[in-house]
């Protein structure tokens, strides 16, 4: 049986449609403890939904769920899944794993089992293209641009995927940069760390540069991986020059514009020559501004060796922009 104050809550919010901490305050005279303690138990046991970060947070009756979609049969499948799918629902839910696939399913109205066997597929065609957890996009680059001054671009990932939308990655990627969760983006350099350093030994890099931001966010996730990545190698001072407008990459929908913006905006500040390098970036659509910076790289004479370049994810076709990061 539910206490009388999580009964009065519930009855409270049901009549209302919802209530904020302190509505509920006004209503029981209870503590902030003792309010806190009834609307947690009441949020674990799906009772309640929350919505909001302190200060301003409202809770609702939760929305029962249909059941149709509440397990799969095949081991192996659940399994992938649960690795492999992360979603964030329109309520800014996050949902990893097999719970975030059956809400997937759910609000597309396809049914689970047909539809995680496709999906299985589906991953399974992208992955042809990864050799050891990465994928070669040096020829997507190479058919996009005359000259190319990058020896190799590596993404950890694909953005997107068909059918099924942003990958884990992608969908990491852009919730960190987009919510400035500190939460995700620390999830996010935690699961790009090992990736990066190893190709750092395979490739023996001698300086690192990480592309800078070019919309301007209170929190700046390039900046964060320069921090926190612990990357034990040179850091490049690549700076991108203010102008009297800034104007993002990502709203330049045509080729030219996006290499004579890469051009004239970013700047590499050292001098002092190094073997190999690699350049981070946190997205590659058309691959320009990655490959207008190792330009510069190559004109200043500072990289006696190869120049490579990684991107958490990168789209699949040849020229295209990933406008959402």
């Amino acid at each position: 049986m539910k206490t009388d104050t999580s009964a009065k809550i519930i009855a409270f919010i049901k009549d209302k449609g919802q209530a904020s901490p302190k509505d509920l305050y006004d209503l029981l005279h209870l503590s902030s403890r003792g309010i806190f303690k009834q609307l947690n138990t009441l949020t674990e046991k799906n009772i309640l939904s929350k919505t909001g970060r302190p200060p301003k947070v409202f809770y609702k009756i939760n929305e029962k769920k249909p059941s149709s979609h509440s397990h799969l049969n095949n081991t192996a499948l659940t399994n992938l899944i649960n690795e492999r799918f992360y979603y964030i629902s329109p309520l800014g839910e996050e949902l990893t794993g097999l719970e975030g696939f059956q809400a997937w399913c759910i609000k597309q109205n396809v049914p689970l089992e047909k539809t995680a066997s496709e999906y299985t597929k589906t991953l399974e065609k992208y992955d042809h293209f990864k050799k050891n957890n990465l994928i070669d996009g040096t020829s997507k680059i190479t058919a996009t641009f005359k000259k190319i001054y990058l020896d190799k671009l590596f993404y950890l990932d694909f953005y997107a995927i068909e059918r099924f939308g942003k990958t884990k990655l992608g969908q990491l990627l852009l919730s960190a940069k987009s919510s400035q969760n500190r939460k995700q983006i620390t999830a996010l350099i935690d699961t790009i760390s090992a990736p990066v350093n190893k190709i750092i030994q395979q490739f023996d890099i001698d300086a690192v540069g990480f592309i800078p931001p070019t919309v301007k966010r209170e929190i700046q996730l390039m900046n964060e991986l320069k921090k926190h990545l612990h990357v034990k190698k040179h850091l490049l001072s690549i700076v991108k020059a203010k102008t009297n407008i800034i104007v993002a990459q990502k709203t330049l929908n045509k080729l030219d514009d996006r290499v004579l913006n890469a051009q004239k905006t970013l700047f590499v500040e050292d001098n002092q020559p190094f073997k190999n390098i690699l350049l981070i970036d946190d997205a590659v659509g058309s691959g320009a501004t990655i490959n207008e910076t190792a330009a510069q790289i190559r004109h200043k004479k500072i990289c006696t060796g190869k120049i490579i370049g990684l991107a958490i994810v990168g789209s699949f076709k040849g020229f295209d922009v990933i406008s959402e990061v």
